[in-house]
């Protein structure tokens, strides 16, 4: 199942981007072996799958617990790791030329977050239960470019220039690394007139 959760493509970008601390071992107290990392990939993969929660994911001889698989998912977030991933694979489409920039679309989700956090808000659409907004601006073929959460409660164009400045520049062919699409598409939700002179400053065309 590991390999099925993490295919060896995934693993062959991953595996350099990950620090070493999960393999390494006390010399003097060494314990138990560590868990493998493409391991705790699965066992994370497993669980954004599925939605199954963290707590309620078992020790399996394809992946550690959720409790483990949650730690070490928030560790190598705060490490950049998975950034550099996203950065990894937007060189290499666009290498490939597989990066559509001629349109871009912008949009959100909301998503309960009963944990709470810093990042979330009383959802209005939800009897006011703590939520997070997820936005995303995909290129013309749904490929995500840039991702931002904020609490449940902010309005969908609020965060829509944050947006926009969080598209890497992405290297891969000839000539500056590219981050402008020439247009964004968005709902009614977007349609704020301040929002569209300052994407045309920035070199967008707002559709």
């Amino acid at each position: 199942m590991t390999q099925q959760l993490v295919s060896d493509q995934l693993w062959k970008r991953l595996q350099p981007l990950l620090p070493k601390s999960l393999e390494t071992r006390h010399i003097q107290y060494a314990g138990r072996k560590p868990t493998s990392p493409r391991k705790v990939v699965a066992g994370i993969v497993f669980v954004l799958r599925t939605g199954v929660p963290w707590r309620a994911l078992p020790a399996t001889s394809d992946f550690p617990c959720g409790n483990t698989c949650r730690r070490w998912l928030l560790k190598w977030h705060r490490e950049g790791v998975w950034l550099r991933l996203r950065q990894v694979i937007l060189e290499e489409l666009q290498r490939k030329g597989k990066i559509r920039w001629k349109r871009a679309a912008a949009d959100s989700a909301s998503v309960r977050a009963p944990g709470g956090g810093p990042k979330t808000g009383p959802n209005p659409v939800d009897r006011r239960k703590l939520g997070t907004k997820h936005h995303i601006l995909v290129d013309a073929r749904g490929l995500p470019l840039a991702i931002i959460v904020t609490g449940a409660n902010r309005h969908d164009v609020t965060p829509l220039l944050p947006l926009v400045e969080e598209i890497p520049p992405v290297k891969g062919r000839k000539g500056r690394p590219k981050k402008r699409p020439k247009e964004i598409l968005a709902d009614r939700g977007y349609d704020s007139e301040p929002h569209r002179r300052e994407l045309k400053k920035k070199g967008f065309g707002p559709s």
